[in-house]
């Protein structure tokens, strides 16, 4: 059984969601855009062709997801949070700039949010950049470089503060050595066969 939901409001143009995903008033998904299985995608969110949601996301209010932008399981996405795709933005209309969109690979840059990634209200991811696993972006900030797996970061530019575990609470230690003293998690638990690219990072 496909239990979708899709408000008489929203504009939902694509074939490719999954069972349980729910979009929301107002909202906009385009043809080609991928949402996976047990989606929220909140009001006046708006999902480009070709941008790639994955299962269990929460999408909130105001979020546009562009082109070139790949949200991985479990991943929670603030109100008004901001994605983009090009590093130096011009009109494509504009004679100087035409000839340079008429090739995505010309412009167009991937931004990758690892799997239980969260990024907080009002936060700016800049192009080109890999969120990891489990880290957690605070409201406000803006990114402008990569982000290591399992880490907090506040500010502009954003810069890391601490350590998390999948759980959320912040660490007194390292997430690779540390346990969580609010749900018990070891490090050995925190890292399965598919995690352990992380440990090289």
């Amino acid at each position: 059984m496909n239990d979708r939901y899709f408000h008489p409001t929203a504009l939902v143009e694509s074939d490719q969601i999954g069972p349980g995903s729910r979009i929301w008033a107002f909202a906009h998904v385009m043809p080609g855009a991928r949402i996976g299985s047990n989606c929220n995608v909140g009001d006046h969110t708006f999902v480009e062709a070709d941008a790639i949601v994955g299962n269990n996301v929460t999408i909130k209010n105001n979020v546009c997801i562009w082109t070139g932008v790949v949200l991985e399981d479990d991943v929670f996405i603030g109100p008004n949070a901001t994605f983009t795709n090009d590093r130096l933005p011009r009109s494509p209309r504009m004679a100087q700039a035409r000839a340079r969109y008429e090739q995505p690979e010309s412009w167009l840059l991937r931004t990758i949010v690892e799997r239980g990634t969260s990024i907080g209200a009002n936060a700016t991811i800049l192009p080109g950049i890999r969120l990891g696993r489990y880290c957690m972006i605070a409201a406000g900030a803006v990114v402008t470089a990569n982000v290591l797996p399992f880490t907090l970061m506040v500010g502009s530019p954003a810069r890391r503060v601490a350590d998390l575990c999948r759980c959320g609470e912040k660490l007194n230690g390292c997430y690779r050595t540390t346990t969580c003293v609010n749900c018990g998690e070891t490090p050995a638990m925190r890292f399965h066969d598919q995690d352990l690219e992380l440990l090289t990072r």
